[in-house]
């Protein structure tokens, strides 16, 4: 057993499942200069986030025997474990697979980055939702595929602390929950910041990301058990920027 399979199972849960026929994958979020992303053993980047959001959507929406979640948050254990592409992927994936309408939401307001994955402003969202008076789904941009729309962070004038505690937020999941059928939420970094666990809280639960050979086991073993503590469910854990022991070309065919 590899010790990035032994991490995962001990996190949460992996994601090996059965595919889903005719099952559509998206197209890669991040705008580039047409190159794709490569890692240093020549393993193109944005197959590996697809694959993995196309299992993360197959277990938790598409083949739940009974109600599946509506609302997920995203974090990562550390900053850089490639928890915002994950979450921005995984709801383009999502919105290919349903009829119903996702929402993907910036609420890493330390860090914000959807918008820039998705190439579109970022001006207004959800920090200015917090202090204005206009209803949640003014700040909301619709994207592509047509049931997929973003709310970014918006405004970063403001102290991201303070306002993730304010009231007004506090009501944003519940207006979003009205208006879209699923939400996935990009939080920040459990192992830095608290606003997460909150999140967690208030939606249907989390899915963990950790970094191949990066996210230490002793890290996410406390990090797991600190959302239990805090009774926030542990929808499942992906495993990103692995690498393989063979060829790529390979190993997409066994």
């Amino acid at each position: 057993m590899s010790r990035n399979f032994e991490l995962l199972k001990q996190a949460g849960t992996t994601l090996e499942v059965e595919p889903v026929p005719k099952l559509q994958t998206a197209p890669a979020v991040v705008k580039s200069n047409g190159n794709s992303h490569r890692n240093n053993s020549g393993l193109n980047i944005d197959r590996l986030v697809n694959d993995e959001s196309l299992k993360l959507v197959q277990r938790l929406f598409l083949m739940q025997m009974g109600v599946s979640p509506r609302s997920v948050v995203f974090a990562g254990i550390d900053q850089g474990n490639g928890c915002s592409r994950m979450c921005a992927t995984a709801a383009q994936t999502l919105a290919e697979n349903v009829s119903g309408s996702v929402c993907v939401v910036d609420a890493n307001l330390r860090a914000p980055s959807l918008a820039q994955f998705f190439g579109v402003a970022h001006h207004r969202g959800l920090a200015d939702f917090a202090v204005g008076e206009n209803p949640i789904q003014n700040f909301t941009q619709r994207l592509r595929p047509d049931n997929l729309w973003l709310l970014p962070c918006g405004s970063q004038a403001f102290d991201s602390v303070n306002l993730l505690k304010s009231d007004r937020l506090k009501t944003w999941l519940p207006h979003l929950r009205d208006a879209f059928d699923y939400i996935l939420i990009d939080a920040p970094p459990l192992n830095q910041y608290a606003e997460a666990i909150g999140l967690g809280q208030l939606a249907d639960g989390l899915v963990l990301v950790l970094e191949a050979n990066a996210t230490r086991r002793e890290s996410a073993l406390r990090v797991t058990e600190m959302l239990r503590a805090a009774q926030v469910q542990v929808l499942g854990a992906v495993l990103n920027k692995r690498t393989f022991p063979i060829p790529q070309s390979l190993y997409h065919r066994l």
